[in-house]
């Protein structure tokens, strides 16, 4: 058991996830003092060289920690289609060939699965969140978020493949969420409120 510490880093420079880990913390009763990547400007973006989800978040969280000295939690995900045995996964965000690029990833997509009935559109977003903390150790915890493709995209929120995710149960896609619907439950949230008894177990 280690000493309480006073900051975790989320090896992110997104305001958003930040945002949304701090209201799971808090909601938690952890005492933590939460920061994004942003707050370490001269520290890297560690490539992403895991064939895993659960290898690129452990990747970026023990780089963190062992650059800061703090406890560190990092978190890959994307899209996995069942009748592409898994794909995009890792390379969601660079499917269509340069990284980011939303609608070029959306089109090919949606142009790989045109010929693909509703019974075997099938797909998941997955998230692995991590945390590392300076002396190795590690727990990775994953969240799932089950839906199937719509043939069209639909809504303005989110991003990346959150257009064409219908989640099972509901009959708007993830864009079409408010973000709370969305964060209530997604595969990062999923994966993030996981680590709370983690957080608690590892760090008091």
């Amino acid at each position: 058991m280690t000493s309480t510490p006073t900051r975790l880093i989320l090896a992110t420079r997104n305001a958003g996830k930040v945002t949304e880990l701090r209201a799971i913390l808090s909601d938690a009763g952890l005492p933590h003092e939460l920061v994004g990547a942003d707050a370490y400007p001269e520290i890297p973006d560690v490539k992403e060289t895991g064939v895993t989800f659960a290898e690129n978040a452990l990747l970026k969280a023990h780089a963190l920690a062992q650059a800061t000295g703090y406890p560190a939690i990092a978190d890959d995900s994307g899209l996995c289609v069942d009748v592409l045995n898994g794909a995009p996964g890792i390379f969601s965000a660079r499917w269509a060939g340069a990284h980011g690029d939303d609608k070029a990833n959306l089109d090919l997509l949606l142009a790989q699965l045109g010929d693909i009935g509703d019974e075997h559109r099938a797909a998941h977003f997955a998230c692995a969140a991590a945390l590392a903390l300076p002396d190795g150790t590690e727990r990775v915890v994953e969240g799932r978020l089950l839906g199937t493709l719509r043939h069209v995209p639909a809504g303005t929120g989110g991003f990346g493949y959150d257009p064409i995710l219908q989640p099972l149960g509901d009959t708007r896609t993830c864009a079409e969420l408010s973000a709370p619907e969305k964060n209530a439950i997604s595969h990062r949230g999923h994966a993030f409120r996981g680590l709370v008894p983690v957080i608690r177990d590892l760090l008091g």
